[in-house]
């Protein structure tokens, strides 16, 4: 015991295989259990690096996907407007034909009732010679 006194006081010290050590047993215990904490934080540690890398990955997928149809919904939403421009220019156009044709159809009736008019004066004419005779 007081040669274990000399040693501890040299600073050595005996472990529980009577091995000679430079630390007490319990500071090298301590110390063991400290490498084996650290191991599991940092093994946790790149666990989450790992999780949070999947995470960003997956978030970026996401994102490419929703700009990929926002730029659909976009093309979409154009097409529709200059398919309703077209519209819209052929319903003026139509609108045109059909005011044209209004105005054709009353030189028409004109002519049809000035015709009308010449014929009936035509055939009083014609009964009146005939009259005449």
């Amino acid at each position: 015991a007081m040669a274990q006194a000399a040693l501890g006081s040299a600073g050595l010290h005996f472990d529980e295989l009577n091995k000679l050590r430079v630390l007490e047993p319990e500071v090298a215990a301590q110390t063991a259990q400290l490498r084996e904490e650290c191991r599991a934080f940092l093994d946790k540690t790149e666990e989450f690096q790992k999780i949070v890398g999947s995470l960003i990955e997956l978030v970026d997928q996401l994102a490419k996907a929703a700009e990929s149809e926002k730029m659909k919904a976009i093309g979409a939403r154009n097409l529709l407007k200059s398919i309703a421009k077209q519209r819209e220019a052929q319903e003026q156009q139509l609108q045109a034909l059909i005011a044209e044709k209004k105005m054709q159809l009353e030189r028409y009736r004109v002519e049809y009732e000035t015709l009308c008019k010449i014929d009936a004066d035509q055939n009083e004419f014609i009964d009146q010679f005939i009259f005449q005779k």
